[in-house]
């Protein structure tokens, strides 16, 4: 039995008394996150404007920090989706709404496909990441430019493009197109209630997203009409797009590296997944505190319940517990970054030159038996 097996199953016991002890929720902490987040980022947003007019460096250095605090609120969004920063349900879903403002996120939509993501944690033929990671399977039916370009859409440098369509594009253009086809729906004479789309499942779903990007848009307008469009975006819309790649990248090598737990639906265990398919990625102590400690995602994936600001002390507190779960730093998140293929037989993620160099194995073992 492997140290992963033997933590699976004493998590299991005592799960229920690791929740009672530190899903704990405290809404004068919870306040103090949200007040340091969120006037920074407004303070951040206008120093950066100004500093436009004085010095590029100083403003680089200003989206930069901005681009933290973005982060940071989208963690604190993160929370809320889970019910665990404040501990009244309707102070989470109202700070929620809020920062899913700042970050451009409906967030009770955002939290609904984040949930799925927790019941199916480490089980990869339902869920692929954000990344979306092919099946060996998939892989291999891909011409040679298909797959070049499959791996090349996944590098460190794209991070920024798809941090803007994740944060900024997509959640504008699907409410957009969704809701003019609502429109032409109802042009033809037909019943709202009877349309249905790709880009909400249901009626709450429109509605939280038409308040966020109704707030969301009336503000953006303003602060362009006040300081300029292109003043705003060289400021806000950047620091927005590095934060949303940021928050893709903390996320994927959470569950993407060497020898993660990735299982079919068949074997499926949810305490194997939470020490063997979540990292701990480990931090300088300042980092920790922008992403809000989402670094110890093993003890997230164990109880979404438990508040950020109690993930470390849980991780101290139970050190033993934890020994099996792969520690990554810095420096592991470009190696981690190319486990982008989802080896369905082997339950676990591979790289593009690991397989590769499987598939030319298998053809000289072929032909020597052939021969």
């Amino acid at each position: 039995m492997t140290q992963t097996d033997t933590g699976a199953q004493v998590l299991r016991k005592i799960k229920n008394d690791l929740i009672k002890r530190y899903a704990v929720r405290n809404n004068r902490i919870a306040l103090i996150q949200t007040l340091s987040t969120l006037l920074p980022v407004i303070a951040l947003t206008y120093a950066g404007i100004a500093a436009l007019d004085v010095s590029m460096l100083l403003a680089s250095g200003i989206v930069l920090l901005l681009t933290l605090f973005l982060l940071r609120a989208f963690v604190m969004l993160h929370d809320c989706g889970h019910n665990c920063l404040y501990e009244s349900p309707r102070a989470n879903k109202i700070a929620g709404f809020i920062f899913g403002v700042v970050c451009g996120v409906p967030q009770y939509v955002w939290s609904r496909h984040h949930d799925y993501h927790h019941s199916t944690n480490g089980n990869w033929e339902k869920y692929r990441g954000p990344l979306t990671v092919l099946s060996t399977e998939e892989y291999s039916e891909l011409t040679p430019k298909q797959k070049r370009s499959y791996a090349r859409q996944r590098k460190l440098f794209m991070g920024p493009l798809a941090g803007f369509l994740y944060f900024v594009f997509n959640p504008r253009f699907t409410w957009f197109k969704g809701t003019l086809g609502l429109f032409a729906h109802i042009l033809k004479g037909k019943k709202a209630s009877e349309y249905s789309t790709r880009y909400w499942a249901d009626w709450k779903e429109f509605r939280h997203m038409t308040a966020n990007n109704l707030a969301l848009l009336s503000i953006w307008t303003l602060a362009s009409m006040t300081f300029g469009f292109a003043e705003f975006a060289a400021v806000f819309i950047v620091a927005l797009s590095l934060a949303g790649a940021s928050g893709i990248i903390l996320f994927t090598v959470q569950h993407n590296f060497e020898n993660s737990y990735a299982s079919p639906t068949e074997g499926w265990d949810y305490y194997r997944a939470a020490l063997a398919g979540t990292s701990y990625l480990k931090l300088p102590r300042i980092l920790h505190w922008f992403t809000a400690d989402i670094g110890y995602h093993h003890i997230h994936h164990l109880s979404a319940r438990i508040p950020n600001y109690r993930l470390r002390e849980c991780h101290e507190q139970n050190r033993a517990l934890f020994e099996s779960v792969t520690r990554l730093t810095l420096k592991d998140v470009p190696h981690s970054m190319r486990y982008i293929i989802w080896d369905e037989n082997n339950a676990t993620l591979k790289t593009p030159e690991q397989f590769e160099a499987r598939n030319a194995a298998a053809a000289v073992t072929e032909a020597a038996q052939a021969a």
